[in-house]
């Protein structure tokens, strides 16, 4: 089989030499021409594949800007220190700081500014909030196997808690948060607002 017989399209299921090679073409495209200037016309010239081969796999220009934006984030993965706290704010700092540093933090905001518009990327950005809400509940999940985090408490409502602060920082160019900031914001999230007795005194108010 010559190479390009092996990287040739086998139905809706892709290819993974082709799909790895058009995801190293998209990439390269965003690294030198920008968001303004992706397309997966560019892509599928980059990658010597068919547009068709390429919206069969993506759907919209949005999900194959979400796989490329994921290839770049493979190092921010989901610590296991033994402490949720000490859990949720290495996860925070290496997101922030590799969303900084690197184009992938650019890539996620275009991704988020084009959902607001474009029912595709929306739906994109959707299944892929989904696929990360569950990943960052199970650093709380993990903590209540351990009896650190009580059983009643919603891992996913503590990833939404996660999500929102991180995400608001990308979106309002605050990448440059201390490690005491972001370990400050942890000890809320998980220890809350209300200071303790408060409950009580309140309970004695006509």
């Amino acid at each position: 089989m010559t190479e390009d017989e092996a990287r040739r399209s086998i139905g809706a299921r892709r290819n993974p030499k082709s799909a790895e090679a058009i995801l190293e073409a998209a990439e390269s495209v965003l690294m030198e021409e920008g968001h303004r200037g992706f397309s997966i016309e560019a892509v599928a010239r980059r990658a010597r594949a068919g547009k068709p081969t390429i919206y069969r796999w993506w759907p919209s220009k949005a999900a194959l800007l979400l796989d490329v934006y994921q290839r770049q984030k493979r190092d921010v993965v989901y610590p296991d220190t033994g402490s949720v706290e000490e859990d949720i704010v290495r996860f925070l700092k290496r997101l922030l700081s590799h969303w900084r540093d690197t184009p992938s933090g650019s890539i996620f905001r275009s991704i988020i500014a084009e959902a607001q518009s474009d029912e595709k990327a929306a739906e994109a950005l959707a299944g892929y909030a989904r696929d990360r809400r569950v990943q960052t509940g199970g650093m709380i999940a993990r903590a209540q196997r351990r009896g650190e985090v009580g059983s009643e408490v919603d891992p996913l409502v503590v990833a939404d808690l996660i999500s929102a602060y991180a995400w608001s920082h990308l979106l309002t160019g605050r990448l440059d948060e201390t490690d005491e900031a972001v370990r400050a914001a942890a000890r809320v999230m998980l220890c809350g607002i209300v200071k303790t007795g408060s409950q009580s005194s309140a309970e004695t108010l006509p």
